[in-house]
């Protein structure tokens, strides 16, 4: 069967055919409103609307909460306990903001519900659910016309008796019902509501979305759906848990980065993903992403085992503007896809992708491989409009908008990376998206990486992420141990019962045991703590993994403090059969790949720059810049100072000379 793979980003939707023996690659505008219709069109255009394997990544979940256009949602929780999704955690975003107000709570007060019973922390229960209740509840549930219904009952991460005799009670009612020990079987009731409330006010978003692409497909089309995690999981789950595909799109890209990364011979890695609307960025450390447990969108922080990505809203469709007291932004406002920056002939806001076609870094003719016209003169029209309003030049303009974006991205990747112990020199940057190639030197340069690498077709990674990820599935339950006192054959036992668990669910996906593999991992704090690190557990003393990576990230450890083991973790992978990378032979192409010279504006002036063809660039081509290399899906700037050469798999590596 052919393999696709689809991304649907603010922008642009991506696609990846695998046919067996070559990639194809497709591009077309997204349509907001309704993502589906861009994704059947693609489908149809690439002639694979049936006998295939499509693999999605995708942003509905996402923006459902982040616009709050979520499902009529009731929270059905203990007696005394229906406003704890409402009172949430103490910190807030803004700590020096005095007028600063929490978002509106995405079930509110009317549509909460207490039922009088109660386990303890130990699992034994102290009162349980009376019959008359229940009928109560499900009467009072009628009567609101909810869609979907979220139950997050005290401590029932120790035992779920009682959510499963709620959510038996309420299928009666042919409504979507997420039980909070299936979205998230740890303790912290705050997290387990909020996320257990997030899964379940999506639900019938993402069903109807997936319905309708299923309209457009035949009927001999497997659906695989890429989660958070970076693993993909099977359309039929992920109906049950979409709260889990938040950050779908972005770990796309992380796996595709990590997959060419390491072909290439590079373990440690930052990806940087530029985009239309916003940055992602993410590190890689021995070819494992980073981790976290930790989600913001809009209202919603859940806590949902996700790789580690830092999303700034720094794009080529990021507006630019000034501020009262005269300053220059950029971002985190977007022009989206439709209107879309000046030059794309509709909107009259200048965006990124406007600077960088002012300063010459976009060829015209080149742009999405000559498919989509832009227009230079409305970039030039508005960028002087708005230096004129500040009696500025445009030139410098122009340059400023392109430095402001950078140093606002820089920030990001300072955040994944000094900001967690570790030095960015020590990686290389992986470029891609479809503005990453522009600003890669600049990024890397303030944050002094000193090797970028730009694989093959960059602005659309994320969807070859796709075809070369693994099915993963995450399983973690609350222990609470004192890590010096228990065995490490205690510890043993309790993984091998999730281990065993894991293992059966992806045998009924279909998985070959030989091809399955697991990893522990352990949540740990020092006693007293409120946050735990996750730690990759060696199978030795615990004590001595925790203490390794806490003096790695804060510089000390404190030996005369207990250790708690917190949660216990699973990662259960299949995996899958990747598609080959071509090697290609050494030959130096640089002449063939010529195309012309035009000045481009680099460190306040305009210079002759050489413009190249990617596609005739071969390995072992070598060049320096300043240069300007086109492609179909992105383009790459090169500047004064640096080097760049192709490697066996045509990726382009570029460093300081």
């Amino acid at each position: 069967m052919k393999i696709v793979g689809v991304d649907t980003g603010g922008t642009f939707t991506d696609f990846v055919l695998f046919d067996g023996n070559e990639l194809r690659i497709y591009k077309i505008p997204s349509t907001p409103k309704n993502p589906s219709l861009a994704i059947c069109k693609g489908l149809s255009d690439l002639s694979a609307t049936s006998g295939i394997i499509l693999i999605h990544g995708t942003t509905v979940a996402t923006n459902a909460l982040l616009e709050g256009k979520v499902a009529k949602t009731v929270l059905v929780t203990n007696k005394g306990f229906e406003d704890v999704i409402e009172i949430g955690r103490q910190n807030r975003k803004e700590l020096y903001n005095l007028h600063y107000r929490k978002g509106k709570v995405p079930v509110p007060r009317e549509m909460r519900i207490g039922i009088d019973c109660r386990i303890d922390y130990k699992g034994e229960i102290i009162k349980n659910i009376e019959r008359d209740e229940l009928e109560h509840i499900k009467r009072w549930i009628r009567e609101k016309g909810a869609e979907a219904v979220a139950v997050c009952l005290l401590h029932s991460y120790a035992n779920p008796e009682h959510e499963k005799r709620i959510g038996k009670a309420l299928a009666e009612l042919d409504i979507h019902v997420s039980l909070s020990h299936e979205i998230l079987g740890e303790f912290r009731e705050y997290e387990r509501t909020i996320t257990t409330v997030a899964n379940a006010c999506v639900i019938p978003i993402i069903s109807k979305y997936f319905a309708d692409i299923k309209n457009c497909l035949g009927k001999d089309v497997r659906i695989n759906i890429m989660h958070s995690n970076g693993g993909i999981s099977p359309l039929e789950l992920t109906l049950k848990e979409p709260v889990k595909t938040v950050l779908s799109g972005p770990a796309g890209g992380v796996i595709g980065a990590n997959y060419i990364g390491k072909l290439a011979g590079f373990k440690n890695l930052i990806t940087f993903d530029m985009g239309g609307t916003s940055t992602d960025v993410s590190l890689i450390r021995d070819n494992r992403p980073s981790i976290t447990t930790d989600i913001s969108v809009g209202n919603f922080t859940m806590k949902v085992l996700s790789i580690d990505i830092h999303t700034v809203g720094a794009g080529g469709g990021s507006v630019a503007y000034f501020d009262e007291g005269g300053a220059l932004r950029v971002g985190p406002e977007s022009v989206g896809a439709d209107p879309g920056p000046a030059c794309y002939g509709k909107g009259e806001k200048v965006a990124v992708t406007d600077a960088n076609l002012y300063l010459n870094r976009l060829v015209p003719e080149f742009f999405l491989g000559g498919k989509m016209n832009i227009y230079p003169e409305r970039s030039r029209e508005f960028i002087d409009k708005l230096a004129k309003e500040k009696d500025m030049e445009p030139t410098e303009l122009a340059w400023g908008i392109v430095s402001v974006a950078n140093t606002n991205m820089s920030k990001a990747v300072r955040v994944i990376s000094v900001e967690r112990g570790y030095d960015p020199a020590d990686f290389t940057l992986v470029s891609f998206g479809g503005a990453g190639g522009m600003h890669a030197c600049y990024v890397a340069e303030l944050m002094n990486i000193k090797k970028i690498l730009v694989p093959r077709n960059p602005g659309l990674l994320s969807a070859i992420g796709l075809i070369t990820t693994d099915f993963i599935r995450d399983y973690s339950t609350t222990v609470m141990l004192d890590a010096d006192e228990t065995s490490v054959e205690h510890i043993g036992e309790m993984f091998l019962m999730l281990e065993r668990k894991g293992i059966e669910d992806l045998l009924k996906e279909g998985i070959e045991e030989k091809n399955i593999l697991t990893e522990r991992l352990l949540d740990m704090r020092y006693a007293g703590q409120s946050y735990e690190l996750i730690v990759r557990w060696s199978g030795e003393n615990p004590r001595i993994d925790f203490e390794r990576e806490y003096e790695r990230l804060y510089g000390y450890k404190m030996e005369d403090r207990k250790v708690e083991i917190v949660n216990i973790r699973v990662r259960v992978i299949g995996t899958t059969e990747k598609p080959p990378f071509k090697e290609f032979e050494r030959k130096d192409t640089l002449k063939d790949a010529f195309l012309f010279k035009r000045k481009v504006f680099f460190n306040h002036e305009w210079i002759d720059t050489p413009v190249y063809n990617r596609e005739k660039l071969n390995h072992g081509t070598y060049l320096e810049g300043p240069a300007v290399i086109v492609e179909y899906s992105s383009t790459t700037v090169v500047p004064p100072g640096y080097k760049l050469t192709v490697d066996k798999y045509n990726n382009l590596i570029i460093e300081v000379v």
